[in-house]
């Protein structure tokens, strides 16, 4: 099932406002530097874990290194019944335009 995806500046904006976020990417590199707020669920264990994931009020915003990983993760939550949103360019993209992010296991 195809998913919105959202670019960078935008995602920014719906950032600052509270949304969920889920970075899919592996520990290691989710440990290396995040997206402020941003639950790590690798994307080996997102159909494990969607439930713990929960719908939740509004959509949920996943991302990856660049769009692809967090792409396979929001077909599979939306084919569950999840309301998600790609973020197209990923944490990487998130780091060229500037933003900070958070390192450590920890969301903030």
């Amino acid at each position: 099932m195809p998913v919105p995806e959202i670019e960078i500046e935008e995602f920014a904006d719906r950032h600052a406002e509270g949304v969920r976020v889920v970075d899919v990417r592996e520990p290691d590199e989710y440990a290396r530097g995040h997206v402020a707020g941003a639950v790590s669920v690798p994307l080996a264990t997102v159909p494990d874990r969607a439930g713990a994931i929960g719908p939740g009020d509004g959509p949920l915003y996943l991302l990856c290194q660049a769009g692809g990983r967090s792409r396979k993760a929001a077909e599979h939550l939306a084919d569950a019944g999840f309301d998600v949103v790609n973020v197209d360019g990923g944490t990487a993209g998130w780091i060229a335009s500037g933003r900070d992010v958070v390192e450590g296991d920890q969301p903030t």
